[in-house]
């Protein structure tokens, strides 16, 4: 077991990584006090090793790693590596590239919607994982023995689960459906904490435009107080207060203390005139620059029995094709696609669609027809 605590021994590692064909990767990391996740630690396996790298050693630079993660020559294998990719863009801006995620792989490969980490190890190596160390503080030190080995277990395994499931993937002829997958991974667009966009996280009943825009401008206001200050969205203040806000648009401190009277913490607090300045940005907009109704979902009523036949099409479909049913659609992308709101769902395009959206969009439209035999469920050509 290895601990690499030097950038010496750092780059004389990365040096053989550069030549390996690719490379697992995980990290350990906090986030109940900051607003970025801190990196603590990144376990990385090859060929014939695995260490750990102790990100929070005072005499480590971190940058030879780094540019590891941008060598396209060297795949890189993280087990649902949305976080950790996020982690390395929020640090340098880097996006590990090109990359494999085992969690999406095994979906293509019938593993089932969940395709737990610890699943997989137990389906594909036979190994049992030891979790106790799964609430390690790892932001403390000096770390002991078995939560290093706890952590670079993660990336050991990991080697023979990309195997298999590469493999798989080359014999069903699905890599191009995984490549897919992993372009929004690899998006800078999918990390991108946008403080305009904050307000779509939040969820408001109501359709009111301009009740709309004071959510939008006073969520903005938050996302950078939180990003400046490094701290969670709830320390600026919480969702609640943020529509109480939004609702008794507040014109004067005066006004704002009352908005503010079970919410002490924040009655006189210097971020008072940043809040004012926000409602009043957002009352003072032109009604051409409001956010549009369509930003909210359409709730309109679903076509009876529509989405039951979605959901047995969809289940048939990805029976036949051994592939989780939660990768090619939710429920609430059959409602929108059902509903005919206007931003098309993920199945109208790529492998998905030939999977599944086609067939979709003729049942929808009365073209095929499903029935039931003592073999399961068919599709006809309606009328046939």
């Amino acid at each position: 077991m290895t601990l690499i605590t030097s950038t010496k021994d750092l780059r004389s590692l990365c040096e053989r990584w550069n030549k390996e064909p690719f490379i697992t990767v995980d990290t350990e990391f906090v986030r109940t006090r900051t607003f970025y996740s801190q990196l603590c630690l990144v376990q990385v396996g090859s060929s014939n090793e695995a260490v750990a790298i102790d990100v929070l050693a005072r005499d480590l630079d971190f940058k030879p790693f780094m540019a590891i993660l941008k060598n396209q020559k060297v795949l890189k294998v993280f087990h649902a590596g949305r976080q950790d990719v996020e982690i390395f863009f929020q640090m340098d801006g880097v996006i590990p590239a090109p990359i494999f995620d085992t969690q999406i792989a095994a979906m293509v490969c019938g593993y089932g919607e969940s395709a737990g980490y610890e699943t997989l190890v137990k389906g594909i190596t036979g190994h049992n994982l030891d979790k106790s160390q799964r609430f390690t503080d790892w932001s403390k030190r000096p770390l002991n023995k078995h939560q290093l080995e706890y952590a670079i277990g993660d990336v050991t395994y990991l080697r023979k689960i990309y195997q298999r499931l590469s493999g798989q993937l080359e014999r069903n002829n699905r890599s191009g459906w995984l490549e897919e997958e992993m372009k929004v991974l690899t998006s800078p667009e999918t990390y991108q904490c946008l403080p305009e966009n904050a307000w779509k996280r939040i969820k408001v009943r109501s359709s009111n435009r301009r009740f709309l825009a004071r959510v939008q401008a006073l969520a903005a206001l938050r996302e950078v107080e939180a990003q400046t200050k490094d701290v969670p969205r709830n320390r600026i203040y919480d969702e609640k207060t943020l529509l109480q806000l939004a609702a008794h648009a507040p014109k004067n401190q005066k006004e704002l203390d009352n908005a503010l009277s079970h919410y002490r913490h924040l009655r006189g607090s210097k971020l008072g005139p940043a809040i004012l300045a926000a409602i009043k940005m957002a009352d003072d907009l032109p009604d051409s620059k409001l956010p549009k109704k369509s930003a909210l979902r359409n709730h309109s009523k679903i076509p009876e029995g529509s989405i039951e036949l979605l959901k047995v099409l969809l289940k048939h479909q990805c029976s036949d094709a051994g592939v989780a049913p939660k990768l090619v659609a939710t429920v609430a992308d059959l409602e929108d696609f059902a509903r005919g709101n206007n931003k098309p769902p993920a199945f109208t395009r790529g492998w998905r669609h030939e999977l599944f959206g086609k067939y979709a969009e003729d049942l929808v439209k009365g073209r095929i027809a499903l029935s039931v035999s003592p073999r399961g469920i068919t599709i006809s050509k309606a009328g046939k």
